[in-house]
């Protein structure tokens, strides 16, 4: 019988490279719902090929759009429209596997509805884990949901990571380290990131994001919710967290024992790996990426982040030592001032300054925080208060 698959953020880039695999496997997986944002156009398309259960838009005026369209073409997709829908959705009986992909914090109440209906989730959405990883990973476990990873670096963690029992285990983990290419501006000083421009950030050496993502990763930002992340899904102490620059990125991670050894997962750039891996799990599936071939390639290379041009990663480390209060208001501050630089209404250096600015306000309590209307509301505040500084 195939899978039932819900994919929320279908128009994203992580849609776009679920849905690849699926083509790959048809006979293995059914496309049982697509959400999205607004992107009417695309998600049609997507509709027509996949003749979905249902399709979701949370923004009301384009489901009304994309309804009108499949009733026209007679497709047999029920529409729905809000934010509501797509948390009810996510709870739907036969749905076998979640692919939690909407980008931002507006992604953290699905995927945690998920986790309450005991899903199989694959995770790709960093900031339900910032905003409120301690809710969600208890949640889940209460309520026998799966977590698996499908950012690279948190799925090659996953595949090099022990196993008992089908169970991850840490046994004689030592650490684990996590790779990052180092962005576009690797090798900058300070006054050259202050010359670049939105067109060289959005311009990532070796994968295909996002804006957002894209806009993360040249500030090392996206590496410090990624090692937040692996904080939460893997219940590992930050000093047993690292980061090494390696600019080629085809090791995605690796784990250290206490024997020496070394292992890690290689792969080429590419999600449908990760994807490919969680949705087949514990088998595997033709992804439709490249194989790499290992004669072709060049020297591999690693080095030590640098934390005072990026300090966007010291923040987030600091962040995390810290504790909530801290990791809300990392991630709020920086999706605004993130936008705000998209928008080129701020400079690219101002995004990680604003960031510290904004954490050098907090003052929350971590007790007040326990639940997620205390997160998001929580989340509101911060990002009043970093609209004011942009």
């Amino acid at each position: 019988m195939k899978k039932q698959i819900s994919i929320l953020g279908a128009t994203g880039s992580i849609g776009d490279s679920t849905l690849k695999v699926i083509r790959n496997n048809r006979a293995l997986y059914q496309v049982h719902s697509l959400v999205a944002n607004q992107s009417v156009d695309k998600m049609m398309q997507l509709c027509q090929e996949f003749e979905p259960k249902y399709a979701v838009l949370e923004n009301e005026s384009a489901a009304n759009s994309l309804k009108k369209l499949v009733e026209a073409a007679n497709l047999p997709t029920v529409v729905l429209g809000g934010e509501a829908a797509i948390i009810e959705l996510v709870t739907e009986r036969e749905i076998d596997l979640v692919v939690a992909a909407i980008v931002g914090a507006k992604g953290f109440l699905s995927s945690l509805s998920a986790a309450r209906a005991g899903k199989t989730i694959l995770l790709a959405n960093k900031e339900t884990l910032v905003l409120g990883g301690a809710l969600f990973m208890a949640e889940a476990k209460a309520h026998g949901a799966t977590i698996l990873p499908i950012d690279s670096e948190h799925n090659a963690l996953f595949q090099s990571l022990p196993k008992r029992g089908g169970e991850l285990s840490y046994e004689g983990v030592k650490r684990l380290i996590l790779t990052a290419s180092g962005g576009p501006f690797r090798g900058y000083q300070r006054q050259d990131l202050e010359k670049v421009t939105l067109e060289d950030a959005l311009k990532h050496p070796n994968w295909s994001m996002g804006a957002k993502v894209t806009i993360d990763s040249a500030t090392l930002m996206n590496k410090g919710l990624e090692l937040i992340e692996a904080h939460f899904l893997f219940s590992m102490p930050v000093e047993k967290l690292s980061v090494v620059v390696h600019p080629q990125s085809m090791i995605h991670s690796l784990v250290e024992y206490i024997d020496g050894s070394l292992i890690s997962q290689m792969g080429a750039a590419d999600m449908a790996i990760p994807i490919a891996h969680a949705l087949a799990y514990p088998q595997r599936v033709v992804s439709g990426a490249s194989y790499l071939d290992l004669t072709k390639m060049s020297a591999l290379t690693f080095e030590e982040p640098d934390l005072v041009t990026f300090p966007a990663l010291r923040l987030a480390q600091e962040s995390l030592i810290a504790g909530t209060p801290y990791l809300v208001a990392l991630n709020a501050a920086n999706e605004i001032f993130v936008s705000a630089f998209l928008a080129q209404k701020i400079t690219f250096v101002e995004i990680a300054d604003k960031v510290a600015e904004v954490l050098d306000r907090v003052v929350m309590s971590a007790n007040a925080l326990q639940t997620e209307e205390a997160l998001l509301e929580y989340d509101q505040e911060i990002r009043q208060m970093a609209k004011a500084l942009c």
